[in-house]
């Protein structure tokens, strides 16, 4: 499996796709309901979600938490991608969730 995907820590994204599928579920039938925000919505979610797997990666990585790991590999700890690279990705992760928010607000006010 690609390295980004083990950070991004596939099993943890349903939490974030969850509490947007229950409130698309919700807004069914209604006559304003607009599926576009919804895609916002949950590229925001999950966006957010990887961004905050990427940052604990990083996180333990310099601190030498992941160092003697049982369970899944950790990009830093792991040695599978540099601090700086996985700090990046973290960063890149928020930007699109802070631009898709910006977007969705803007929209919706």
């Amino acid at each position: 499996m690609n390295k980004w995907l083990v950070g991004a820590r596939v099993r943890t994204l349903p939490a974030a796709v969850v509490p947007v599928a229950v409130g698309a579920g919700v807004a069914v039938g209604e006559p304003t309901a607009h599926w576009w925000r919804v895609v916002l919505a949950g590229v925001v979610s999950l966006m957010l979600q990887v961004g905050v797997n990427y940052a604990n990666d990083y996180s333990d990585g310099i601190r030498g938490t992941d160092d003697v790991r049982v369970g899944p590999a950790r990009l830093v700890g792991g040695g599978l991608a540099s601090a700086e690279s996985v700090k990046v990705a973290a960063l890149l992760s928020f930007l699109v969730a802070a631009v898709a928010g910006l977007v969705l607000a803007i929209v919706t006010s």
